[in-house]
């Protein structure tokens, strides 16, 4: 169904880089069970959505379609499209560039999770489970090595 200029641009107009409403129930959702964080953290690689600065996690809410959620189906619907060359190499960028900053956060020592917006729409439960494990996980390894060092050190 082809769609006039003017639709297209008031729809575009919008679109929203902060405070979509996928980072906003996420967010909700972690204050209500008593998590605190940063929101669009620059101080960060990526700017990441959500960073929960005490656990170093850092958390992306991405949308399916402008970070390419199977993106050879979503490339083949692109290429039959209008302007197919600008959303196709406008959204591998996007693909590349969360990989390159996915990349830069593991090295300064976070972990990373994404989620796409449809699963922070239907089934916030369980992405706020898979956040708690992370926590779990991340408070585990800092036992670990707290008790390790009393282990080497105390004779």
């Amino acid at each position: 169904m082809p769609r006039d200029k003017v639709t297209i641009s008031k729809n575009m107009s919008r679109i929203r880089s902060k405070d979509t409403s996928i980072e906003v129930k996420l967010r909700k959702e972690l204050w209500r069970k008593g998590y605190r964080y940063r929101k669009n953290y620059k101080k960060l690689p990526g700017s990441p959505d959500i960073a929960i600065t005490k656990y170093k996690i850092a958390i992306f809410c991405d949308s399916e379609f402008f970070h390419g959620k199977d993106w050879e189906v979503l490339k083949a619907r692109l290429e039959k499209g209008s302007n197919p060359d600008y959303w196709i190499k406008k959204i591998e960028r996007n693909r590349d560039r969360d990989m390159e900053n996915d990349k830069r956060l593991l090295f300064l020592g976070w972990t990373v999770i994404h989620f796409w917006g449809k699963d922070i729409l239907q089934n916030t439960e369980e992405c706020i489970r898979v956040i708690e494990e992370t926590i779990w996980d991340e408070c585990m390894s800092l036992y670990e090595e707290d008790e390790d060092m009393y282990v080497k050190f105390n004779f």
